[in-house]
């Protein structure tokens, strides 16, 4: 079974930066989408941003700017740059890959997500 593992969380100013990381336990395969969503206590999970297989990228306007998705394919790790934090922005954040386990066209596709890293923007 695949995890996903996040880090890179944690307390920081408005205005700081973070960089998360969500590290693969093993190769995935036949990538749909690798993205990073969040949540916000009483709120639902939100798309933050996310990469598709064509090679776009996606982000909602109240972060389209300040925060970038990347992808270290050969340390399966995808990473997601936050730049000028705004205490809007808390939540705890999870990273989402969609793809197989194995190189073959009759493994199934599935969701796979992190565990969570809580990032907190507060003075």
């Amino acid at each position: 079974q695949v995890q996903l593992v996040e880090s890179g969380g944690g307390l920081v100013q408005p205005g700081g930066s973070l960089r998360l990381s969500c590290a693969a336990s093993a190769s995935l395969f036949s990538i749909n989408s690798m993205g990073w969503y969040r949540q916000a206590p009483g709120k639902q999970r939100e798309l933050v941003a996310n990469w598709l297989r064509d090679g776009s990228t996606n982000y909602p306007d109240s972060v389209k700017g300040r925060f970038t998705i990347s992808r270290d394919s050969a340390k399966n790790t995808l990473y997601l740059q936050m730049n000028s934090l705004k205490p809007e922005d808390t939540a705890v954040y999870y990273c989402n890959i969609v793809a197989k386990a194995a190189p073959m066209a009759i493994a199934p596709t599935r969701d796979y997500w992190g565990q969570g890293t809580q990032v907190t923007v507060s003075s």
